[in-house]
């Protein structure tokens, strides 16, 4: 059993991963700080959370944590995840990685260098509706892959996560929170890698103070993948909840509806010459606990884990250029 302390235990460790955590087999929520340890102590209490601890620096010294989960916000992922490397523990850590693939390089390598399991919690790869369409493509159901969409939007004006829509914490708005999801199934359900990437994007109104990043509201961008397949992204922070991926191919296409969701059955439909030959219906509630129990088996040194930090490093220098691109004006390559 696997022994986990989050950093940054906030609105998504009260709404996914302590809920996760109740289902899993081999990993065990043994530890939380927050900022409010008032908050922290209720939390605690509700999800019968043994260890509430009073700095990031306790929770990571702590002998009875196993494994660290950096939950808090972008701008402190790296400082965390060389916190917790620094004291032995093995890490997984929230989507985006970084504020920066230089930053991404950074973690990954002390993980490299400490001998210590790194992941990133990319859910999604734990996503059965993911899983299966990533098959049904690789055996060939839809000819050669010619185009890939995925969309995710939300209204982030009264998210409970304030800090998203503050550009000295976040790593862009949706680009960086939700893009980075549709970047990463798109990678993991086509098996290829971006090669270049253009960016057409609409900034805030106001803007923010020129020390904080430039935050976006909505984006659409497009990718170039390593054998030929075009990809769109759409993502925003105004637009009602929509998740969507899909994937056309010579001979068919494969449609998911609410493809990255988590709380709804998903359908997937398989359709040729204007006809549905298929549909399979595919719920994802159990992603969260796959993906834990996954990263466990990694600490663990029985498996591999699907989103590595080598993953993560790409995703970010796919980030980089998203962001690159949308102040060009310009298709940009990844570096």
């Amino acid at each position: 059993m696997i022994r986990y302390g989050i950093l940054g235990f906030g609105h998504h460790g009260e709404r996914r991963l302590a809920p996760a955590f109740e289902h899993t087999q081999r990993s065990q929520l043994a530890g939380i700080w927050r900022r409010s340890q008032e908050r922290a102590r209720e939390n605690a209490e509700h999800f019968h959370i043994p260890n509430v601890f009073a700095s990031p620096e306790e929770l990571c010294a702590s002998s009875a944590i196993d494994a660290v989960f950096v939950a808090s916000p972008d701008a402190l992922h790296c400082e965390h995840t060389l916190l917790a490397l620094r004291n032995g523990k093995a890490v997984l850590c929230e989507k985006p990685l970084a504020m920066s693939a230089a930053e991404a390089v950074r973690m990954a390598n002390a993980a490299r260098a400490a001998n210590r399991a790194f992941g990133v919690a990319q859910n999604f790869r734990y996503n059965l509706s993911i899983e299966r369409m990533r098959a049904r493509v690789a055996e060939g159901a839809i000819g050669t892959p010619v185009f890939a969409s995925a969309h995710f939007c939300f209204v982030s004006r009264n998210s409970p996560r304030t800090w998203i829509n503050d550009g000295s914490m976040a790593c862009g708005g949706p680009i960086g929170d939700v893009g980075i999801h549709a970047i990463d199934a798109l990678r993991f359900l086509l098996q290829q890698e971006v090669l270049a990437v253009s960016t057409l994007a609409r900034g805030r109104e106001p803007q923010l103070p020129s020390s904080a990043r430039e935050l976006e509201e909505s984006a659409a961008i497009t990718l170039e993948f390593s054998l030929g397949v075009l990809a769109s992204i759409h993502v925003s922070f105004r637009a009602q909840y929509r998740t969507l991926i899909e994937v056309v191919g010579e001979d068919g296409v494969l449609t998911a509806e609410s493809g990255l969701t988590v709380d709804r059955p998903v359908t997937i439909v398989h359709h040729a010459g204007g006809k549905v030959l298929d549909q399979e219906v595919l719920s994802n509630s159990d992603a969260y606990s796959r993906m834990l129990d996954a990263f466990s088996a990694a600490v663990e040194g029985t498996s591999t884990f699907a989103s590595t930090g080598e993953d993560g490093v790409q995703n970010q220098r796919v980030l980089d250029a998203a962001f690159r691109s949308w102040h060009s004006g310009c298709r940009e390559r990844i570096r």
